[in-house]
């Protein structure tokens, strides 16, 4: 059998060991320990970020941002439209809800133009947004100083999702670090990873502070266990926390070696009608998935088949939330761009572990499917 090639697989860097060993060796097999305290420091350094707080997922992450800035039942919060589920679903566990706002053509990020619509059409109708949670998609930053702006001129906190955008940047800052929170993820197929885990981030200290008793089961300091309101089981083990230590040592080289899948395809990938997504001056992305815009669903779907015949995985781009069974009936502000994009594009292998054959193999197929 052809060997698989993965859109996005695990890359360790060889010193995780050494983490995950002196955990193991000190008994510090706990959701708390030097490895836990260490990585969260080496996200700040990285980021910052004045503190972090770290979790067992993203989605935590994002639950708690919305706990933190006060979301609760029957508020409205902004958000991006293109994305996956994992961001909207946190509003709901609130028993809030989502407004969700397309994307633009530049980015492929929150529309600008759209976000101000929706706020003004939200407030004329008696309700001003809770908060903002926004989406730097593949590792592209969005158009920050539009929609801080926006943000700053009708009073509604920022909450980044950058769950695909650790090492990304926006005119030399990192993403993660704009709003008044924001979120990392480190699955299995991200650009560094824990096997599951996330981080929350802020430039308030007492966020993460208060992040970090919420996520350990809100117990209070008594010497007994005193609970004074609800918690949660969210907190990031001292096991995981050593290999995502590991993990933030390669971190740039990983950054590195996406940013070479994605020239390399774009250099090799003869067809006028495979178009790849631009950065614009002053955006830094971390290219975590190479994404492609073809000419019409059937010429991605002749794509993605060919590839999976050779045992290449792709996958198609986000199918916006508005059009989720589960979200369809929330209010939307579209333009059609999430859409467009569902329809026509394509993710394609962009793992800092595939070599100069694996992705020889992927651009065999699409330059043959593209030029017959």
């Amino acid at each position: 059998m052809i060997e698989k090639i993965w859109l996005s697989s695990p890359h360790m860097g060889g010193t995780e060991m050494k983490y995950v060993q002196e955990a193991y060796d000190t008994n510090w097999v706990a959701p708390l320990g030097p490895n836990v305290n260490g990585f969260e420091q080496d996200i700040v350094n990285y980021t910052g970020a004045a503190a972090a707080s770290v979790l067992n997922s993203g989605t935590s992450a994002i639950h708690l941002a919305l706990i933190l800035l006060g979301v609760k039942i029957g508020d409205e919060v902004l958000c991006s439209s293109f994305t996956f589920s994992a961001t909207a679903n946190p509003i709901v566990y609130q028993g809030a809800v989502p407004i969700f706002v397309d994307s633009e053509l530049d980015t492929w990020n929150m529309c600008p133009l759209l976000l101000e619509e929706a706020i003004k059409d939200r407030i004329s109708k008696g309700k001003t947004p809770k908060a903002l949670l926004l989406v730097h998609l593949y590792g592209m930053p969005s158009k920050m100083d539009e929609i801080i702006t926006i943000s700053t001129k009708y009073g509604i906190p920022i909450i980044e999702d950058a769950a695909e955008a650790i090492g990304a940047t926006y005119n030399g800052k990192s993403m993660g670090t704009f709003g008044e929170l924001g979120v990392y993820s480190f699955n299995g197929n991200k650009i560094i990873t824990t096997s599951g885990g996330g981080a929350l981030v802020s430039n308030n200290a007492a966020y993460c502070t208060r992040a970090t008793f919420l996520a350990t089961q809100a117990k209070d300091d008594a010497p007994h266990y005193l609970h004074s309101e609800i918690g949660y089981n969210y907190r990031m083990s001292n096991i995981v926390a050593g290999i995502g230590r590991g993990q933030m040592e390669v971190l740039d080289d990983r950054v590195s070696a996406r940013r070479a899948n994605h020239a390399y395809y774009l250099e090799n990938v003869e067809s006028d009608s495979i178009l790849f997504l631009k950065e614009p001056e002053g955006f830094f992305s971390n290219r975590w998935l190479t994404c492609v815009l073809t000419a019409s669903f059937e010429q991605r779907e002749l794509i993605r088949l060919a590839l999976a015949k050779e045992n290449i995985e792709a996958r198609p781009l986000w199918k916006p939330m508005h059009q989720q069974p589960v979200f369809e009936n929330y209010p939307a502000y579209t333009n059609g761009v999430s859409e467009t994009l569902f329809e026509k594009g394509l993710c394609l292998p962009s793992g800092s572990n595939l070599s100069k054959d694996d992705l020889d193999r992927v651009i065999e197929v699409i330059n043959e499917i593209c030029n017959v």
